[in-house]
């Protein structure tokens, strides 16, 4: 069974969900908002892919932050604000088992789904 993580209201997060239901995929959705994230299922993912592909330096919560959080951006500090602030992870993240996708690329979706 694949994971899919995110936010429900992302329109990203809703064009994977769409993806996985139209190919009868067997994914449990866990949403960042209501869940939570904690440190442990943030270094997991870390561990698979690096902090700065799961980082959105894009996001309006990256733009919100006050300089002083932004300055010296390392793992730990990037966890830490990711811990705080869900909306700084990029998504949606698909963990296949064997692969972590980040973002939704149909192309990616298609060539490790089935």
């Amino acid at each position: 069974m694949y994971t899919l993580y995110g936010i429900r209201q992302c329109s990203t997060v809703t064009k994977a969900r769409k993806f996985l239901d139209e190919k009868n995929c067997d994914y449990q959705f866990y949403d960042f908002r209501k869940e939570g994230v904690d440190e442990a299922l943030l270094v997991n993912l870390e561990k698979r892919i690096g902090w700065t592909l799961m980082f959105n330096k894009r996001s309006t919560s990256w733009r919100q932050l006050e300089d002083e959080q932004k300055e010296g951006l390392d793992c730990q500090k990037a966890i830490a604000l990711m811990i705080a602030n869900p909306t700084l992870i990029k998504r949606p993240l698909l963990d296949t088992g064997k692969h972590l996708l980040v973002g939704f690329k149909l192309d990616e979706y298609q060539q490790h789904i089935l």
